[in-house]
């Protein structure tokens, strides 16, 4: 039940996909696909987490060795404990601005001496039978990824990047544009370069960035952008997709039968 993360590596290319829809079905045949991880969204959904367990669950349940990555409402220390409880490998924090900010988020995510997490035996200490063990390591094996969105973000990200204990920074393309008033112009010049700041301080930090990409058209351009890590994908996207799509062939083929 418990796990060591893979950390985010430059060289590894690792690849996820996004979930909102809170089931562990889509969880686990999304999971079977063979992606190095799954995002599951708590931001922007009405997912609790008991919900989020059994998601995690899915997961388990498919082949492979995908894992979860949940991103929490906000740096809250006590969501993100409780969050880490069920046994996730990681945690995605948005609105990250300041070092300062990316400091407590690791505090969060680490047990004392070196954080605060509070120590329980939960679900990642296979309810206290891994107890020692898990706490043990847990500091050092938790993905701990930050979200760079705002225009104070922009002007901090090398030093969020360069915090002891960030392992990936996250690129929130649509808050981010928001921020800059320039929402869902994908490829304004001001935000092309807001990405492209972030992008340089993680190459001089030596920290993988990622973002999310819905459109698959958009995939080599993001990676040719220098992206070390992508998200592919969303499940409410793929449905709004392929019900569009199949609709559609169908009325293809009732309008030529009437011709």
């Amino acid at each position: 039940m418990t796990t060591q993360h893979k950390k985010f590596d430059t060289e590894a290319n690792v690849v996820g996909a996004w979930l909102s829809i809170g089931h562990p079905t889509v969880a686990e045949v999304t999971a079977a696909q063979d992606f190095d991880f799954v995002l599951i969204d708590t931001e922007h959904t009405p997912l609790g987490l008991e919900t989020v367990a059994n998601m995690s669950r899915g997961v388990e349940a498919a082949k492979g060795d995908t894992e979860t990555i949940v991103r929490v409402p906000s740096s809250d220390p006590i969501r993100i404990k409780r969050t880490l409880d069920i046994g996730v490998a990681g945690v995605m924090i948005p609105m990250v601005e300041t070092k300062k900010e990316a400091e407590q988020v690791v505090a969060s995510v680490r047990y004392p001496p070196s954080g605060i997490r509070g120590v329980a035996s939960g679900r990642a200490t296979d309810y206290g039978d891994e107890f020692k063990k898990y706490v043990e390591s847990a500091n050092g094996s938790i993905a701990t990824i930050v979200q760079i969105e705002t225009q104070t973000g922009l002007n901090n990200a090398e030093e969020i990047a360069a915090t002891d204990g960030i392992d990936g920074v996250f690129i929130g393309p649509a808050d981010l544009s928001a921020n800059l008033g320039v929402f869902a112009e994908w490829e304004n010049n001001e935000l092309t370069e807001a990405i492209d700041t972030v992008i340089r301080a993680c190459d001089k930090t030596d920290v993988p960035v990622g973002t999310l990409v819905v459109d698959p058209d958009d995939i080599k351009m993001r990676v040719d952008q220098g992206f070390d890590y992508l998200i592919v994908g969303k499940d409410t996207n793929h449905l709004l997709s392929a019900n569009e799509s199949i609709r559609q062939r169908y009325q293809n083929a009732v309008s030529k039968r009437t011709e």
